[in-house]
């Protein structure tokens, strides 16, 4: 069997604070028997078998594959991979870090005791790699495309999961202040709690169960509850009239609003209003 390989290196530098960036992505087909490792990585690699078999090992796990199945290898742990000698197999990798890495492989139900997963609805994951192996000889838009079709590739597997694992603790503070400063800088605007989960990169269902798991209240009602204390500041100002409060706070019905703010602070706008002054 004539050995193959091809393999694509890009520089991360100066990029630890982005979501997800691609380190490398290739293709070889192996020699039989042919093994790599043991061996520890910096950063997440994905393996995807096209053909042949092969045995992934992992801590005290070993794991027989073959077509179709893929592997994760975690940063900092020891792996070892070889291939088998009579039907030595064919595989695809892509290499990534980013902080919101770790979070989307646990979307993927992938994580470092569970690294094994399988896809066998056609070709969508090998065309996935074989396009980021393309995009490694662009000359200016390489990086963009690259994070893009990684993220269409994560959301696949993110999909076809069978279930997601819960958000690892040491990034909930992450994700919560991300949305709290994204309701922060858009509530005058009509946002929505889908618009919301997309903007951290989550599910709309996991998002408003993970919400309320850290606020105590659903995203809805924390929004509602910002925009009338907004609301309340801007009824001290005087030259503002209710309309203008409305339409500030991002409602453009004024009625509507005034149905929300009473419900909310247990006072209509107007009496709110004239109850501030009274006491100034």
């Amino acid at each position: 069997m004539e050995f193959e390989r091809e393999i694509t290196f890009f520089s991360t530098a100066n990029k630890e604070g982005f979501d997800i960036i691609v380190y490398q992505c290739g293709m070889e087909k192996c020699k039989p028997s042919y093994a790599f490792g043991p061996a520890v990585r910096d950063h997440f690699l994905i393996h995807f078998i096209l053909e042949g078999k092969g045995t992934f090992r992992v801590k005290d796990k070993s794991y027989k594959l073959e077509k179709n199945q893929g592997f994760l290898i975690y940063p900092d742990t020891i792996t070892y991979y070889e291939a088998d000698k009579e039907e030595p197999w064919i595989y695809t990798w892509v290499g990534f870090k980013g902080i919101k890495a770790k979070n989307y492989l646990k979307l993927a139900n992938l994580d470092e005791e569970n690294p094994i997963f399988k896809y066998e609805e056609g070709d969508f994951i090998k065309n996935c790699f074989e396009d980021m192996r393309k995009a490694s000889t662009l000359k200016n838009g390489k990086e963009l495309r690259l994070q893009g079709l990684l993220s269409i590739f994560l959301s696949e597997l993110i999909e076809k999961s069978p279930n997601s694992k819960i958000i690892d603790n040491n990034y909930k503070e992450v994700y919560v202040k991300k949305t709290l400063d994204f309701i922060e800088t858009n509530f005058s605007r009509d946002i929505t709690v889908p618009e919301m989960a997309k903007n951290v990169g989550l599910n709309k269902n996991y998002f408003s169960s993970f919400f309320r798991e850290n606020i105590g209240i659903s995203p809805q009602q924390y929004l509602i509850k910002f925009r009338m204390n907004k609301a309340c500041e801007l009824m001290k100002n005087s030259t503002l009239t209710i309309s203008d409060v409305s339409r500030s706070v991002g409602y453009n019905d004024p009625l509507g609003f005034s149905k929300i703010f009473k419900k909310t602070i247990g006072l209509s706008p107007k009496a709110y209003r004239e109850s501030h002054f009274k006491l100034m």
